[in-house]
Formats: C-alpha cells, sequence, structure tokens
C-alpha cells in the first residue's frame, strides 16, 4: 500500500525572527511541498500567542493558493466552537471557488488558545450556545447546500456555491473525537502527536470504523524529525515534552510548557493538576523513520499521514521534510526530483 505525505505547519517565530518572518516561511514552505509532491499543506490556528503567527489560517489560506498551484491547501484547523457555522462555510465557499477542488477545512474542538483569548473571541456569543456537534452538523450541511426543511435556518445558503465544496475533516485526539467524526460522516485526522497513547489512537480507529467510517478516511498527524543519521536527529529531537492541565470541571487542555499551563489554569479560574509527558516524536535517518512509519501503516490500515516537525530552524525543518520525501519512494535521489510517486491519486 501507498501513502501519502502531506504537511502540518504552525508558522513557529524563532528567537532572532519576527512574525512575518514566520509566515513567509511558512509560504517557502508551502512551495517547497508542492515542488517535492506533498499532498495537501495545512496550517494551524493559534491565539494570543508570540510564539506561533498563524491565528487566521482561512487569511493565509488565501495567500497560499495564490503561491501554489495543484497541493491541497487547508486548515489544521479552524476552531469552530470561536465562530458562526454559517461565516465558516462563506469563508470556505469562497476558497473552493477560487481553487476549485484544493482546499481542505480542517476543524478543531479545542480553543486554539489560553481562556482569556477564548474569552475575546466568544466576546458576543450568547451564553448557552450550540455544541461543537450542532456546529460541526451545521457546517457540513451548509457547505452542501442540503439544510433540513425543518431548520431554523432553512432557504439561508452559504454563497458563493463552489464547483466543489472543501473537503471537511474534524481533528482529534481521543475515541469520543473519532465516534463524532462517523456519526457526521466526515473524515477524521487523529493528532497522534498530541496524544501518543497508542490503545487511545487504537479506540479511536475502532470507534470510527464502528461508526461507518472507513481506514481510508481516517489520517493521523504525527510529529516527525529526519536528518542524515538517528543521532542526529536525536539531538534536534531534544527534550521535547508535553504538559497536560486537568481542570478541576473536567475540562483538560495539552500545552507545551509548565508557564503556559499555569496561564491557561489561572485564566480559567479553577484548580487544576499537571501531567507532563514526553512529546510524541518519530525521529531518526531516513531508514529509521520510514519503518516506524510503515509499521504505524500496517496496524492501522491508513493511505496518508500529516506530519509536522517540532523544528524551529528554518534549514533543519526544511531538511527534515526533504529527507522524509526521499525516504518514501525507491532508492535516494536528487532533493529537486523526489517524491515523484507520493502523493499522486
Amino acid at each position: 500500500m501507498s501513502i501519502k505525505l502531506s504537511i502540518l505547519d504552525q508558522s513557529p517565530i524563532g528567537e532572532n525572527d519576527t512574525a512575518a518572518d514566520a509566515l513567509k516561511q511558512t509560504v517557502d514552505l508551502a512551495i517547497l511541498a508542492e515542488k517535492w509532491g506533498y499532498h495537501r499543506f495545512w496550517v494551524s490556528e493559534h491565539h494570543n500567542s508570540e510564539e506561533l503567527a498563524g491565528s487566521a489560517p482561512e487569511a493565509l489560506i488565501s495567500y497560499l493558493l495564490a503561491k501554489t498551484k495543484q497541493i491541497r491547501i487547508g486548515s489544521g484547523g479552524v476552531m469552530l466552537q470561536h465562530y458562526s457555522p454559517y461565516k465558516v462555510a462563506e469563508i470556505f465557499n469562497v476558497l473552493s471557488s477560487l481553487a476549485p477542488g484544493r482546499v481542505d477545512l480542517g476543524i478543531g474542538k479545542a480553543p486554539g488558545g489560553l481562556p482569556l483569548s477564548t474569552r475575546a473571541l466568544q466576546q458576543n456569543l450568547l451564553k448557552g450556545g450550540q455544541s461543537i456537534q450542532e456546529k460541526l452538523s451545521d457546517l457540513k450541511s451548509l457547505m452542501h447546500n442540503s439544510l433540513h426543511e425543518k431548520h431554523e435556518l432553512y432557504g439561508v445558503k452559504a454563497y458563493p456555491i463552489p464547483p466543489e465544496p472543501a473537503h471537511l475533516f474534524l481533528l482529534g485526539a481521543s475515541e469520543n473525537s473519532a465516534k463524532l467524526a462517523a456519526v457526521l460522516n466526515i473524515s477524521f485526522v487523529y493528532a497522534q502527536f498530541i496524544n501518543g497513547d497508542p490503545n487511545e489512537l487504537k479506540k479511536s480507529l475502532q470507534a470510527y470504523l464502528n461508526g461507518g467510517g472507513n481506514n481510508q478516511d481516517f489520517h493521523l498527524a504525527l510529529s516527525i524529525i529526519v536528518a542524515d543519521t538517528d543521532r542526529e536527529a536525536e539531538n534536534l529531537r531534544g527534550e521535547s515534552k508535553l504538559i497536560r492541565v486537568n481542570l478541576e470541571s473536567g475540562r483538560h487542555v495539552t500545552v507545551k510548557s509548565i508557564e503556559q499551563a499555569e496561564k491557561f489554569a489561572e485564566q480559567a479560574g479553577e484548580s487544576y493538576s499537571i501531567e507532563e509527558q514526553v512529546a510524541a516524536i518519530i525521529y531518526g535517518s531516513k531508514a529509521t523513520v520510514r519503518r516506524q512509519v510503515l509499521e504505524l501503516q500496517n496496524s492501522l490500515g491508513i493511505n496518508e499521514i500529516i506530519v509536522s516537525t517540532p523544528l524551529v530552524d528554518v534549514e533543519a525543518k526544511q531538511k527534515s521534510f526533504s529527507l522524509l520525501g526521499e525516504a518514501f519512494t525507491e532508492g535516494d535521489v536528487d532533493s529537486d526530483k523526489f517524491l515523484t510517486k507520493v502523493g499522486t491519486e
């Protein structure tokens, strides 16, 4: 079974860089990804962050579509809890009309920031609004112009109507998220780089399949570092960790540092506990990474992975994606010619 490779980029801001630098690096990487033959290129949504520049994926997507010609461009993801499904449908219908057949809409259930930015984003929303399931259901119906005649918004249309709507995905890292995607009959992306528990991954896949989904619509988001040698990749990996914040109310969120965890809890105004976890990162030489990825593919029966890298250094990051592409071609080839098979339909 062949495997498609895609990229998720979070537009990290390097120590001596500006946000403008980070966004340019994302654009440059998307152009390279298309040249290399990657299938999709997604950008993320984070708010009130000094470390990440991507706060408005829909704006960045439009620019990336203009700078590329064939690669699919999308969000990983739009944090729907903050927005009207109707407005999101309009935005992505415009994008899909500008670039038919090239737009993906990944939806995230998380807030994409700390409680303070969530309050700012939802400042004018009525309390007790729609659940994420209701919003997703409405979004899907609006994108496909299929609102039920008994729906309170029946008759409204999210113009323009594109030749092909954006491909809709739900992003998540739990069995419950997989079940929701299956219920709504949409593609699912399991964020293994956020929740590296192999049992949760297996339960999520089984829940998706039991709900009527299929392996081909179940995608895996991985954090991968590839270097010339295993030792070099290990050095690049460093001491990467994730911090899980468990709030008294039952909510939980995964962040990258103790400082972020403390800020989240303080802004939420709740008692909390913290769990420190080693980040789930696949790392090594081309051969090492290829073997680990193929083992995952064979065990899950999937045909696509969406890859992010925790590297901020531009040269190391680009080289990692370059080597990853080479790892999935037959033999070593020049860096500007690899991925001739990966990513093709």
